[in-house]
């Protein structure tokens, strides 16, 4: 692989090349234990806005205690990436994380991120799209069926 390297002061980073990202972002979420996003700390800007189903956070000192937040909540935390593809300044890529919580089952959870780079080349946005409560709701044999008839129903 090659890995281009961006210069940074104090600190050096790959660019964010497809085949870079997919190896920074394979090495944060392992299969066995909790993840562990301190090497792709460096790669966010400052001023990151992170936005997903749930929350939008800026900057990075917020974003970072988000991650943490997560790593607290997650007994385990695994990313599969299925796809992933650079244009320009954007970087989209399609996931599969399995959640394994402290006192719930596993829950697959499928969505896509896009990255937004800055022009020093960090991320300055990223937004995470996923259908939380329908991949939470899918997993409990008992409710899935009354939920999508009620979202089938309400909303097409």
């Amino acid at each position: 692989m090659d890995c281009a390297r961006v210069n940074v002061v104090d600190d050096e980073r790959l660019e964010l090349s497809e085949e870079n990202v997919l190896m920074l972002w394979s090495k944060t979420y392992n299969t066995e234990g909790k993840p562990d996003w301190s090497h792709i700390f460096k790669y966010y800007h400052e001023e990151i806005v992170f936005h997903d189903s749930i929350q939008r956070i800026e900057g990075k000192e917020e974003f970072m205690a988000l991650c943490n937040r997560l790593t607290d909540r997650c007994k385990q935390l695994k990313m599969d990436i299925e796809s992933i593809f650079k244009k320009d300044n954007e970087i989209i890529f399609e996931w599969t994380m399995t959640m394994m919580f402290k006192k719930f089952p596993s829950t697959p959870i499928y969505g896509c991120t896009k990255l937004t780079l800055h022009d020093d080349g960090r991320i300055i946005r990223q937004r995470d799209y996923y259908d939380l409560w329908g991949d939470i709701f899918n997993g409990i044999p008992w409710f899935k069926k009354h939920y999508r008839k009620f979202m089938r129903k309400k909303f097409g």
